[in-house]
């Protein structure tokens, strides 16, 4: 398994986490944390549902792309996508010539529980969500297991737990880096199921 740049890409279906867990990174690495979709609230000033119902997923997924195209950067980084990034191709080289593209995985009813605890998921504001989510899951799946340098089950594991195992698994990848090392602050800990 190659490393290809320097920064931690996660990517992974809504609920897998990589919000919580890229802050549990950026507390055990120091290293500066990235979200995509924070970048891209930022830029329309409003929450990610909310340009979804104003402007739709087309431009989110254009304004999306935009964020990944800036994030060429030459130090390491923590940088956390949303779960669409695999969608388009250009997103995909970018964020394998930025680093190694870290998969948080899950089975498809854990992901879903966790998922649904949130009540601004706009992919699964359907009359269905549940079949929406599994369509998505379906869809992308395979994206992620072509792209993913590493990939962590992250099923019943708590975020402090899958933070760990990243850095445990990218140290037997690339041996001069740093081992796992107590978290300067405690983690949110997700409930496991």
């Amino acid at each position: 398994m190659k490393i290809h740049g320097p920064s931690i890409v996660l990517i992974g279906m809504m609920g897998a986490g990589k919000s919580s867990v890229g802050r549990c990174l950026e507390r055990r690495t120091g290293l500066t944390l990235l979200d995509t979709d924070e970048i891209v609230s930022s830029k329309f000033g409003m929450s990610i549902p909310e340009i979804f119902a104003k402007h739709g997923e087309t431009k989110f997924r254009e304004a999306e792309a935009k964020a990944v195209r800036a994030m060429a950067i030459p130090k390491k980084t923590i940088i956390v996508t949303g779960g669409g990034i695999v969608l388009q191709q250009e997103n995909v080289e970018l964020l394998r010539r930025m680093g190694v593209i870290v998969w948080l995985d899950g089975n498809e009813d854990t992901l879903f529980a966790r998922a649904s605890r949130r009540w601004n998921r706009p992919l699964l504001q359907t009359k269905n969500p549940r079949r929406t989510f599994s369509q998505i899951f379906d869809a992308r799946r395979s994206l992620y297991a072509d792209i993913a340098d590493v990939r962590v089950d992250t099923s019943v594991l708590t975020d402090e737990e899958v933070s760990v195992a990243i850095l445990s698994k990218l140290g037997k990848v690339n041996p001069g880096s740093r081992s796992p090392s107590p978290a300067t602050q405690s983690c949110r800990f997700r409930q496991q199921n």
